[in-house]
């Protein structure tokens, strides 16, 4: 129980750092999804470097 009551101000900016977790986490799971699919289709090969370096 608080003494004072909340501002309305933090309950817009919860709101907009909600959004902005969720965005940023929608994105993470994008770009994870696709790095899977990608090593799991089994055109993505390490190269090794053959070249001579002086």
């Amino acid at each position: 129980m608080s003494l004072r009551k909340e501002h309305e101000l933090h309950g817009r900016r919860f709101g907009r750092n909600l959004g902005v977790g969720l965005t940023l986490a929608a994105f993470i799971v994008i770009v994870f999804s696709l790095t899977i699919v990608k090593v799991s289709r089994g055109d993505f090969q390490m190269v090794p470097n053959t070249e001579v370096q002086n």
